[in-house]
Formats: structure tokens, C-alpha cells, sequence
């Protein structure tokens, strides 16, 4: 996993884009209606960029040589209240690249990174039913409830919404 300054998120806009392209239209509700155009993926994640820099948004790709296969990023809020939590954002593996492992690769990445900051609460949202759900619930998050019609799957339907929660002790997790 490399972690992405804004330089490297710029170079990479275009395989980011590919990746995003590759999971909306291949059903997964990450924000976004199908089918996405490219060019609207790679406008949106060069408006990442920005943030980064900031230090707003954590960012993570996994490569096979110029293709990215997988990402994850965490959000970190601004308000000086809630400096201990961050969101995971954007976990998205490659169709091609699933079921070996990459997705937990990327959470535990994102989990090791918030507890190295200091963060010790994450949370994320994700579609209800998902196979996503899988791979949160057996890496120790906390489902704490669901929300009806929270976010157009990329077919356009109002689908329910799962949160979720872990506690990351700093001294938990090590790579």
C-alpha cells in the first residue's frame, strides 16, 4: 500500500479513476450513479487533491505496476471536538482483484495509520446487504444501526444505510 501526498494522487487521477469507474458500474454505492463516466471520476478525485494537502484526507492505493487495484482513505473532521475520530471513506477493490485479500489489507492499512495519528474512534457507512458488510463485521466494527433510503445505489434505488464504529487503542494495532 502506498500512502498518497498530493503529487502522487495527481499522477495516479487516472488509474484512481478506472478503479472508481470499475466499482460504481459494477454496482458497488460509493457516492455515485452508474454508469460513471471517467471523466467525472478523474474531475473527482483531483478535487481530492486539495485535501490531502490539507491534511483533510488520508489517502492509500494499492498498485500492480501502473493499474491501481484498490484504495482507502480517511477523513478527518476540522472541528477541534472530534480530532480523536476520522471516517473510512472510499474502500473500493478492482472486480479483477477480489477475494485475495486486499480489502482487509486496506482497512488494517487505514487502521494502522488512525492509530499511528492518534485517532482512536473510526466510523464508516455503508450500503445494507453489501458484501462489504462481511469484511467489517469479521474486522471487529460495530454495527450500530441502519438508516432507510440514506443514498440512490448506483442503479438509482433508495437503499438502506448500515453505520458502523471500532475503537482503535493506539497501542493495538502494529504492523
Amino acid at each position: 500500500m502506498i500512502h498518497l501526498d498530493e503529487t502522487q494522487l495527481l499522477r495516479h487521477a487516472g488509474a484512481l479513476a478506472d478503479l472508481l469507474t470499475d466499482t460504481v458500474n459494477g454496482g458497488a454505492s460509493v457516492g455515485f450513479l452508474a454508469p460513471l463516466d471517467r471523466a467525472e471520476a478523474l474531475a473527482w478525485w483531483e478535487e481530492r487533491a486539495a485535501d490531502v494537502t490539507a491534511g483533510r484526507l488520508a489517502v492509500w492505493a494499492a498498485h500492480d505496476g501502473d493499474r491501481v487495484l484498490g484504495t482507502v482513505s480517511l477523513a478527518f473532521p476540522a472541528k477541534p471536538n472530534s480530532r480523536h475520530r476520522a471516517e473510512l471513506v472510499k474502500l473500493m477493490v478492482h472486480r479483477d482483484a477480489r477475494g485475495r485479500g486486499l480489502g482487509r489489507g486496506l482497512l488494517t492499512t487505514a487502521e494502522c495509520a488512525a492509530a499511528e495519528a492518534g485517532v482512536t474512534l473510526l466510523h464508516l457507512d455503508t450500503e445494507t446487504g453489501s458484501p462489504a458488510e462481511q469484511l467489517y463485521r469479521s474486522a471487529g466494527w460495530t454495527a450500530i444501526g441502519a438508516i432507510p433510503d440514506y443514498a440512490a445505489s448506483p442503479d438509482g434505488e433508495l437503499r438502506p444505510t448500515t453505520i458502523y464504529y471500532k475503537r482503535v487503542p493506539a497501542t493495538a494495532l502494529t504492523r
